[in-house]
């Protein structure tokens, strides 16, 4: 029997996505500082990544945070000082490789994601090869944000209908971003 799929949307959380905000890129600027201090010398580098890090793209208004760390293990003896940001430790959660963060705010609504992954994570590389084309190639994130919007008015708030939608279109320009990314 297949391992159940996780995926960092689940949960309560209504769907919901939205125009882009300007205000996504300094709510990054602002968590990030808050997760340097937290991770200190584990930490390398930290990337805002996911829709709200696209212009011009329709997002659920979550802040996906993307953190290169030296390793796991370094990683691991800080899940307290994360804790103590507000995140919830969620372990690998169906990517083996992964430590995945989330938080709500008061009201319990999510507002960030942090997906931590060791310096040189094939993971790594993908994340970022997707932003980046998505950047480059504007008529394919307006393809994506117009999938999202489609989704969310047949999927009928079913968070799981929606990333099965997406998951095709996902894939196809991950790997398309991947070649692309290797030429550039």
């Amino acid at each position: 029997m297949a391992a159940p799929h996780h995926h960092p949307h689940g949960g309560s959380h209504i769907l919901i996505i939205e125009p882009h905000r300007d205000s996504w890129k300094h709510d990054f600027e602002i968590e990030a500082a808050k997760i340097r201090s937290a991770l200190g010398p584990a930490l390398i580098v930290l990337h805002h990544i996911g829709s709200t890090a696209i212009p011009g793209i329709y997002a659920k208004p979550i802040i996906d945070i993307l953190a290169e760390v030296t390793s796991l293990d370094a990683l691991d003896v800080h899940v307290n000082d994360m804790r103590a940001l507000g995140y919830e430790s969620m372990g690998e959660f169906g990517i083996p490789g992964r430590r995945y963060f989330r938080k709500d705010n008061d009201g319990g609504m999510r507002t960030h994601h942090v997906h931590a992954f060791a310096h040189q994570s094939p993971h790594i590389v993908r994340h970022l090869a997707f932003r980046e084309y998505l950047l480059s190639h504007p008529e394919t994130a307006q393809a994506y944000s117009d999938l999202k919007r489609r989704l969310v008015q047949t999927c009928d708030g079913d968070i799981d209908a929606y990333v099965e939608g997406k998951d095709a279109f996902v894939k196809a320009v991950e790997r398309e971003a991947l070649i692309w990314a290797r030429g550039n």
